[in-house]
Parts: C-alpha cells; sequence; structure tokens
C-alpha cells in the first residue's frame, strides 16, 4: 500500500532525529544521510498500517542498517590513506541533534567521536542510544536484540573505554575560546615557544588528508614536536596556496560543540581544526582537510554569519 500523505510527514519529523542517530554512530554526515534515506525506503516498503510505534520501528530499523555499515566501514579504514577522522560539523547543523544534558553534548564532540573508533558497533550503539538520545535500556535492548541486562554491561564497558580517552576537564566556552585565539597568533607568529606553551606535555595532533591533500600518516606526539609541526603547517608556502586555491582566512569557530578553527578560501571550507581544550591546555588538535569530508562545512558556513578572519595562513 503507497504510504499516505500522513505516513510522509510522518517520517519526515522524524529524520532530523534519524540522521542525528546515524551521524554519532558513522562519524559521516553523508552516511548519516544516506542511512535515514534507506530507512525511509524500508518505511515506504512495509505495511505501515501494522507498525504500533513507529519511532520505534524507525529507530530499530536505522541502527541497524548503521550496524552493517560500521561493519563494513571498518574493513574500509584498514585501507584508508593516512589517519581517518570523523565529518565535523559546524555550530548550527542540525545534524548535531539534541545538546540539553552534558552526555548529549559529549556524545557529539569531535573527541568522543574519534573515541568512539575503538568501541564495537553494538558498543556504540548502546552508547549513543542511552546517552545522547535518552532511550531506556529495554527500548535499546529490543532494538539490538539483546536482553536488559547486556545492554547495561554493553553501555558500561563502552563508557570506560570513552572515560579513559577522556581524564581531563574540559575549560569554559569563553576559556576555550581566549585559548584558540592565542593558539593562532602564536602558530602564526614564527616561534614555537609560545606554542609550546599554550599545550599539554603529551599534547598530540592527527590530521585527516584522505589522500586527497597532505597529512601526516602518522599522529604528531609532545607538545614541542606538535608546536614545530603547527609552525611548520601556517609557514608560507606558493605549493600550499596552489592546493587549496588561495591564502586561507582562519575564524574560530565552533564545530560539534568544542573550539575550533575553520580555514575558507572565498567561503569554501579548506580545513576545520577542532581543539581538545583542557584545564592544562591544548591535549589535543585533530584536524580534518579531505575535501570529501568538508562539503556539509562549507554548505553551513556558507548561511553562517562568520565575520572577517582573524588571520590568513600561508
Amino acid at each position: 500500500m503507497p504510504l499516505t500523505v500522513k505516513d510522509v510527514d510522518r517520517f519526515e519529523a522524524a529524520r532530523p532525529r534519524l540522521e542525528a542517530i546515524a551521524y554519532r554512530l558513522l562519524g559521516s554526515a553523508s552516511e548519516a544521510e544516506d542511512a535515514a534515506q534507506e530507512t525511509f525506503l524500508r518505511w515506504q516498503a512495509a505495511d505501515v498500517e501494522r507498525i504500533e510505534v513507529p519511532e520505534a520501528w524507525l529507530t530499530k530499523v536505522l541502527t541497524n542498517l548503521c550496524l552493517n555499515q560500521l561493519a563494513s566501514a571498518r574493513a574500509r579504514r584498514e585501507t584508508y590513506v593516512g589517519q581517518w577522522l570523523p565529518e565535523p560539523l559546524l555550530e548550527g547543523d542540525p545534524m548535531l541533534g539534541p545538546a540539553d544534558t552534558a552526555e548529549q553534548r559529549e556524545s557529539v564532540s569531535y573527541a568522543v567521536l574519534a573515541l568512539m573508533e575503538r568501541l564495537s558497533p553494538h558498543e556504540r550503539a548502546v552508547y549513543v542510544l542511552r546517552e545522547a538520545f535518552d532511550y531506556p535500556h529495554r527500548e535499546i535492548a529490543g532494538v539490538l536484540g539483546i536482553t536488559e541486562a547486556a545492554c547495561q554491561q554493553i553501555l558500561h564497558r563502552a563508557r570506560k573505554h570513552i572515560a579513559d580517552g577522556r581524564a581531563r576537564t574540559e575549560v569554559d566556552e569563553a576559556a576555550a575560546r581566549r585559548i584558540v585565539e592565542e593558539f593562532l597568533a602564536a602558530a602564526a607568529g614564527g616561534r614555537t615557544e609560545p606554542l609550546v606553551r599554550l599545550l599539554t606535555a603529551d599534547a598530540v595532533s592527527v590530521g585527516d588528508g584522505g589522500g586527497k591533500v597532505p597529512a601526516r600518516a602518522r599522529p604528531v606526539e609532545g607538545a614541542l614536536a606538535v608546536a614545530k609541526f603547527m609552525r611548520g603547517l601556517f609557514r608560507p608556502a606558493r605549493a600550499k596556496r596552489a592546493l587549496v586555491g588561495g591564502s586561507p582566512g582562519l575564524h574560530v569557530a565552533t564545530a560539534n560543540g568544542g573550539p575550533a578553527v575553520v580555514a575558507a578560501v572565498d567561503g569554501r571550507v579548506v580545513g576545520v581544526v577542532c581543539l581538545e581544550v583542557t584545564a592544562e591546555g591544548i591535549a589535543a588538535i585533530r584536524s580534518q582537510a579531505n575535501p570529501d569530508k568538508l562539503g556539509r562545512a562549507t554548505r553551513v558556513w556558507a548561511v553562517a554569519d562568520h565575520g572577517e578572519p582573524l588571520f590568513h595562513a600561508f
């Protein structure tokens, strides 16, 4: 039986939530959109009148599609060129989903999305559905076909994996922005010492170029090594300008709810640098430069009021 207008409207009302779930599960906005659309096709083919709780049915279908995607994604990551990082979402993007609680905000932070790569698909699904969307264990167990007790155990393991990677307390938004501004000034200033002072002793820098843009194959570790690497990254060079089509304007921004630097050329986002700012300093710098993962950021950036850049790189 073809869907009625009411049936279509009901799905479209659920689409933002479904996309937000899928993004947290997959770390990719484009794949999240595809998963939500495939869920719509399953909805279209189903006998909708016999579905008692449509929202639960849609969540189950979407989650299982994402679990299948995660299984194949692990194989693809093994052949990915360089380091793999999630696709960043800029402030105002509806795919970020709910941000009313600390758990919801943390579940979409760039640091946690990167850490979730350590989780098994089931751990990731339980963590996302519970922490970000407050689903009760009974419903999550039904979605995954497991017992409530197993669901609780999986959540405990997932939380431990995430907590082990996030041992520090982050600073408030105003302080983080100030540190980002100091970071940009130091990186553009030509000296490594000011950068070292902003970093934690065990700071790490990770970059994702996806084989499309040059990026280090391995993380850079330690404050001095990271500072030298950042200084070299900001050093002017004609080849860098040619690669991205100009001299990028650098803006202090918010990505995935945390402090970030957006590099843009003529309205096109060519890089998003997400900083993990803690009370001890900048603990991690995660740079997304793969153009395949910046299309959505460019679309959101195009309609945002971001003002003039603080600096121009290269």
